[in-house]
């Protein structure tokens, strides 16, 4: 018991380890400050595409997300940090993970939001249409508005595993919480900093968590 103690929650370390992990944390802050919006953004863009009346986008836009989907986000990030620079294409850590989180991010943040279009009936459309609003009018200040409170619950789950991929952000070298968690364990020999990390991330995801059942509660009655 006293060696389970010594090294998983060993206070001592904890507290020698907080100002590296603290930026660390900071760090992952700013990675999801980033990454978030653009994954929203590109979902946007790739739901658009998903109900355009042109067949080559609707069909390149599910190409775009069926890859981007299948690609596991780690391969994908290990690819675009490591492989771009064979081809003269070098960029940051930070740059590398925010291009890999927008294109994986972007393609399930897509299909949250087709599917919150759909279930938008066709008769708010033509209403909307019969007032004199355009096609792109009818979608932002209609449909769109709508569509993002039925799929609420789903993006919001949706975002924390994003929060939690940022994690794999650390194999690029970049230092968010858990590579600041892992170099505080490499230079004390023990695991409580990873376990103080742990700690950190279940703070702050599990009242988010929480959130999303209330939210599918509330919009399932």
């Amino acid at each position: 018991m006293e060696i389970f103690l010594f090294q998983f929650l060993n206070f001592d370390i904890m507290r020698q380890a907080w100002p590296l992990i603290l930026g660390g944390a900071q760090m992952t802050v700013l990675l999801c400050l980033a990454v978030i919006p653009l994954g929203l953004f590109g979902g946007l863009l790739v739901a658009t595409g998903s109900i355009s009346q042109w067949r080559a986008l609707r069909w390149a836009t599910k190409a775009y997300v069926d890859f981007f989907r299948a690609v596991p986000p780690l391969v994908l990030l290990i690819v675009i940090y490591s492989g771009l620079p064979f081809a003269g294409i070098r960029m940051s850590p930070f740059m590398a993970v925010c291009i890999a989180f927008f294109l994986n991010a972007s393609s399930f943040y897509g299909e949250i939001f087709r599917a919150g279009v759909e279930s938008v009936g066709r008769g708010q459309w033509e209403a909307a249409r019969s007032t004199g609003l355009t096609w792109v009018q009818t979608y932002r200040f209609v449909v769109l508005p709508q569509a993002s409170r039925n799929v609420l619950p789903d993006l919001v789950s949706n975002t924390v595993e994003v929060i939690k991929l940022t994690s794999i952000a650390s194999v690029v070298s970049f230092t968010e919480l858990l590579y600041a968690a892992d170099m505080a364990r490499s230079v004390t020999y023990n695991t409580s900093p990873i376990v103080l990390a742990a700690f950190l991330y279940l703070i702050v995801l599990w009242p988010v968590v929480r959130l999303v059942s209330r939210l599918e509660h509330r919009l399932g009655h």
